[in-house]
C-alpha cells in the first residue's frame, strides 16, 4: 500500500490532530497522543480513533507525507464540483484548483490531488479495519457504546471504499462491474501490509454493501451520536442511499433515502439564506462541527467557496453558478437570491475580459452605477474593500463572521439530497406519481409556484431532478459523480466559464466513451504495491 501504511501507526496518527503540518509525525509525542499498543485497548481509545477520523474530514491533515492543502472533504467537495462543471471560476485567482478545473490534475498519476484522495481514504479504511478486527478477535463487551463504535467504523469503511471506487474506476452504470478493475480490497491488519491487486468493481461494491448493512445493524442497538460530526444511523442510511443510487439499485436507494431524512425537516427560506455555515440547520444529517483550534483557515471549505471569506482566492475569484443554469430558476423560487446575476465585474483580471470598469462590463453604462453596485454588495454581505464582485457570483455560502478567516462548519449530507435521491430512484423505476410526490417535498418548499404535475413522464422528471440537484446542492460536491451516473459530458459553452481558463475542462465527452472521467491511480501506489504494475494503471 502507498507509503507502506502500517496500521497501528496510522491509528496513532488519527489522534495527533494538533501537530503542525511542518513537523515530522514520527518524531512528535504530543501530550494528547496514545501509544500504538494502547490505541485499541479500550472502547474509549477506539472512540478517540473515530474522533480523529471526524477531524480528518475537514482539518489540516497530520498524516505522514500528506499535503495539508488537500485536507479531507474541505478540499475535495469543491474540487469535485469544479471538475464537474457546477462551480464556475471567474479568474485564475491565486491558482487554487486551476489545474483541477482544466482537467490536468486527476489524469496525472504524480499529482498531489490524486495521491491524497487515495491515501486519505485508505487511511480511513486502515483505521476502521483495526477497530473491526480487534473487536472480532478480542473479548470486548458488546454494549451500546461498542455497537456505536463498530457501526461508525463499518460506515466509514463503506464511505471510503465508495469514494474510491466511484473515482478510480469506471462508473457502475456505464461500465461492466463484474470485469472492470476497481481498487485494492484491504480488510486485514496483520503484517506485511503489502496491499492487494485491484479487485473488480462488483467485488468492491459487494464489500461496501456488506459494510453499510452491518453498520446499520449495529446502530439499531447503539448509543446515540454525540453530535453531527459523528456518523449516526440516519447518516448510515444516507450513505446506503448514495451507494444504491450509484449502482442503479433504485428501490434500495429510495427506501434508504426516506429512512435517512426521517426526523430532519427541510429548512425554510430564512434558514436557507443564512449561509450554510452550521450543522445546526434542521436538515443537516452529517457534517463537520469545526473546532476553532483545529480548522485549516486558508485551506478550509469556506476559503475555497465563500465569497465573503477574507482570502486571496475569493477576493480575486468569486465562484459563480452557470448563467445557463441560473436563468432556468423561476422568479418564484427564492433560491435565485443565492447568486447575483448583475454584480459588477470589478476584477480587471477576470477571465471573460469584461472586468475592471463599466466600460467593459455590459451590464453597466456609467462609473457611478458600477461602483455603487459593488459597494452595495460589499456592505450587504460584509466583504472587505479588497473583494471583487462578478456577475452570477454566489452568496449561498456566507460566513457567520463575514470578511474574516474565522472557521465555519462543513456540511456533508442534507435531507434535501435524500429527497432528490428518492425522487430520482422512483423516476428510474417508472413510478411517476411516487417521483412527483417526492420531488414536490423539495420543490414546494423552495418555489411558491412549483407544480409537480408539470413533470408527467420519466424524461421530464429526470430533467427536473437534475436541475434541482444542480441548484439545491450547488458546491456541495456532487456534480462530478452525478455526471458519471447520468452519463453526461461537459459543455461550458453557455455557462459563463471562459475557455481560455478552462481549457480541456471546457468540454469533455460523456463518461461511457471517455476514460478521462476515471482518475489515475497514484504513481506512488504503483511503485510501492508489489501486486500492481504499470499494466494496472488506468489508461487514456
Amino acid at each position: 500500500m502507498l507509503r507502506k501504511i502500517y496500521m497501528y501507526l496510522l491509528i496513532v496518527s488519527t489522534v495527533l490532530f494538533t501537530i503542525s503540518c511542518s513537523e515530522d509525525y514520527l518524531d512528535t509525542t504530543p501530550t494528547d497522543a496514545i501509544s500504538a499498543d494502547d490505541a485499541l485497548s479500550s472502547p474509549e481509545n477506539m472512540m478517540l480513533i473515530l474522533e480523529g477520523l471526524h477531524r480528518q474530514m475537514y482539518a489540516q491533515s497530520p498524516l505522514p507525507g500528506a499535503e495539508s492543502s488537500r485536507s479531507g472533504q474541505s478540499h475535495f467537495i469543491p474540487a469535485l464540483d469544479a471538475m464537474g462543471g457546477n462551480i464556475i471560476h471567474s479568474s485564475p485567482g491565486n491558482g487554487w484548483m486551476t489545474s483541477d478545473l482544466q482537467w490536468r490534475t486527476h489524469i496525472n498519476a504524480g499529482s498531489t490531488t490524486v495521491e491524497n484522495f487515495w491515501y486519505q481514504r485508505y487511511h480511513f479504511i486502515a483505521s476502521c479495519n483495526s477497530i473491526i478486527n480487534e473487536v472480532a478477535e478480542g473479548e470486548f463487551v458488546i454494549d451500546e457504546e461498542m455497537n456505536n463504535i463498530l457501526a461508525q467504523a463499518h460506515a466509514y469503511r463503506a464511505w471510503a471504499y465508495h469514494q474510491l471506487i466511484m473515482t478510480y474506476a469506471k462508473g457502475y452504470l456505464v461500465g461492466s462491474p463484474d470485469t472492470d478493475p476497481g481498487v485494492p480490497l484491504l480488510l486485514a491488519t496483520e503484517a506485511p501490509y503489502t496491499s492487494q491487486p485491484r479487485s473488480t468493481v462488483a467485488v468492491i461494491y459487494q464489500q461496501i454493501a456488506d459494510d453499510i448493512n452491518t453498520s446499520i445493524g449495529y446502530f439499531k442497538n447503539a448509543s446515540a451520536a454525540a453530535n453531527k460530526s459523528h456518523i449516526s444511523i440516519n447518516a448510515a442510511y444516507g450513505i446506503k442511499a448514495r451507494i444504491a443510487l450509484s449502482k442503479g439499485a433504485w428501490k434500495e436507494a429510495a427506501d434508504a433515502a426516506a429512512l435517512a431524512r426521517s426526523g430532519y425537516s427541510l429548512i425554510d427560506e430564512a434558514a436557507w439564506k443564512t449561509g450554510f455555515n452550521t450543522t445546526d440547520l434542521s436538515e443537516v444529517i452529517w457534517g463537520g462541527r469545526v473546532i476553532d483550534a483545529e480548522t485549516n483557515y486558508f485551506q478550509s471549505y469556506f476559503y475555497y467557496i465563500c465569497s465573503t471569506f477574507n482570502g486571496s482566492q475569493n477576493r480575486s475569484n468569486p465562484k459563480l453558478i452557470s448563467s445557463e443554469l441560473y436563468n432556468q430558476i423561476p422568479a418564484t423560487d427564492y433560491r435565485a437570491d443565492a447568486w447575483l446575476p448583475l454584480a459588477p465585474n470589478t476584477n480587471s483580471g477576470a477571465s471573460n475580459d469584461q472586468g475592471g470598469s463599466y466600460e467593459t462590463d455590459p451590464n453597466y453604462d456609467n462609473d457611478d452605477d458600477f461602483w455603487d453596485a459593488w459597494e452595495d454588495i460589499i456592505t450587504t454581505y460584509g466583504m472587505t474593500t479588497g473583494h471583487n464582485t462578478h456577475p452570477y457570483m454566489n452568496v449561498k455560502f456566507l460566513q457567520k463572521n463575514p470578511g474574516t478567516t474565522d472557521p465555519d462548519d462543513v456540511i456533508y449530507m442534507r435531507s434535501s439530497e435524500m429527497v432528490l435521491i428518492e425522487a430520482e430512484a422512483k423516476a428510474m423505476l417508472g413510478d411517476i406519481s411516487g417521483a412527483q410526490n417526492a420531488l414536490a417535498i423539495l420543490g414546494e418548499k423552495r418555489d411558491s409556484a412549483f407544480d409537480k404535475t408539470a413533470f408527467g413522464t420519466k424524461e421530464s422528471l429526470m430533467d427536473q431532478i437534475k436541475f434541482q440537484r444542480r441548484v439545491e446542492l450547488w458546491a456541495e460536491g456532487f456534480s462530478f459523480h452525478d455526471n458519471i451516473r447520468w452519463d453526461e459530458g461537459l459543455d461550458q459553452s453557455n455557462s459563463g466559464a471562459a475557455e481560455v481558463l478552462y481549457q480541456n475542462g471546457f468540454m469533455q465527452a460523456k463518461p461511457s466513451v471517455n476514460p478521462k472521467w476515471i482518475w489515475k491511480i497514484p504513481q506512488a501506489e504503483i511503485d510501492a504495491n508489489p501486486n500492481l504494475t504499470e499494466d494496472d494503471q488506468n489508461k487514456y
